[in-house]
């Protein structure tokens, strides 16, 4: 397999040598870092929908149609609004 140089920042091949496995070479450890870093940026897609409840939105109950696009936000009403208008 042809060789391909990548350049890392000096805390970054720092990283990479700490999480190394024993006897792991360090291009086996940058390509299983690499393919951990995806596939949990993978499992962090936005959610659909809006939660609820006390780490919801204050008025969710109140403005839902809004907040998911079926209603239009009228002056001074939309999110981050307060005190406006």
């Amino acid at each position: 397999m042809p060789r391909r140089t990548i350049y890392l920042p000096d805390q970054t091949e720092e990283l990479v040598r700490e999480r190394a496995i024993l006897g792991e070479s360090f291009s086996a450890t940058v390509v299983r870092l690499l393919e951990f870093g995806v596939r949990a940026e993978e499992e962090q897609a936005p959610l659909d929908y809006f939660g609820a409840g006390r780490s919801g939105l204050p008025d969710l109950g109140i403005n839902a149609e809004k907040y998911l696009g079926l209603k239009p936000w009228g002056p001074g009403e939309g999110p981050g609004d307060e005190g406006r208008g």
